[in-house]
């Protein structure tokens, strides 16, 4: 059994049409969709790249998850971005 790990673009109902894509690939028994960091997993005996190409067919963005992703993710998790500093002008 393989498991192979994506970067999708999820925007809207993406996840319903991702998953309805995948359905069609022969020998995928598990998908896990982690809208947030649009990460994808699927495990099964189905050929990466028969998973991947089935995706892009749906008409969705996506990549092979690669280690940059996950340096992204978690630079964005720790960043200070959204947090609001308190300045006092006297």
């Amino acid at each position: 059994m393989e498991t192979v790990e994506l970067k999708v673009e999820m925007v809207g109902i993406h996840e319903k049409r991702l998953r309805k894509c995948l359905s069609k690939v022969k020998g995928i028994e598990k998908v896990e969709v982690e809208v947030s960091s649009q990460k994808v997993v699927v495990t099964g005996y189905a050929h990466k790249n028969k998973i991947l190409k089935a995706v892009r067919r749906g008409g969705l963005k996506a990549e092979f998850w690669s280690a940059q992703n996950e340096i992204l993710l978690n630079a964005c998790a720790s960043s200070s971005f959204g947090r609001i500093n308190n300045f006092n002008f006297f």
